[in-house]
């Protein structure tokens, strides 16, 4: 196989997978988990900022968050993105920390996130099959300008829909996984 074909296949189908594991990490489960802040913008005298570029996020029990910001005056800024965000969170604010607690999912919240979930599994899936696509089109190019034999194409494209095969299944994995994480009470 082309050692740029074969590159090119692992370097932007990882990409797709750790798209998608970054994304599934930020939909909430129920429990607390530093993932859901860490990349939330905060107004940071003027420059969206993450929070965890501004402050210490820790999970200190199973449904709480702790905030500690390294300066103390943009604690409001904080809580002002924490309550404006979509995770649907309510911070305390005592002025030097705040304090999340995580509540409860309902089981209609869950069926919703569910669906949250099933919409960037089906995006991630586009995702590769579309870099099948490009990859493929990069190997009949190869074999129309006569730089590989109908062998080799043939070859090159079976092992291109093997590994779409392989990223896939690790997509539906990752989705088996969170909605497992998310629909265990």
């Amino acid at each position: 196989m082309n050692d740029n074909i074969k590159s090119n296949i692992s370097k932007r189908m990882n990409q797709a997978i750790d798209h998608c594991a970054s994304e599934l990490s930020q939909i909430r489960t129920g429990r607390a988990s530093t993932t859901l802040l860490e990349n939330l913008k905060v107004d940071y005298y003027g420059v969206p900022t993450p929070l965890n570029s501004l402050a210490t996020i820790t999970a200190q029990e199973a449904r709480l968050l702790v905030v500690q910001p390294f300066d103390k005056s943009i604690i409001q800024e904080i809580e002002k993105s924490i309550q404006l965000s979509e995770l649907g969170l309510n911070p305390n604010n005592d002025g030097t920390l705040i304090r999340i607690p995580i509540p409860s999912l309902t089981e209609e919240r869950r069926l919703e996130l569910v669906k949250i979930i099933n919409n960037l599994i089906e995006e991630s899936r586009v995702s590769i099959r579309n870099i099948r696509k490009d990859l493929n089109n990069q190997v009949k190019d190869l074999k129309k300008n006569s730089e590989i034999s109908e062998n080799e194409e043939i070859f090159q494209l079976e092992e291109i829909q093997k590994n779409t095969d392989d990223y896939i299944s690790k997509i539906n994995e990752m989705q088996k996984l969170k909605e497992k994480e998310l629909l265990d009470k």
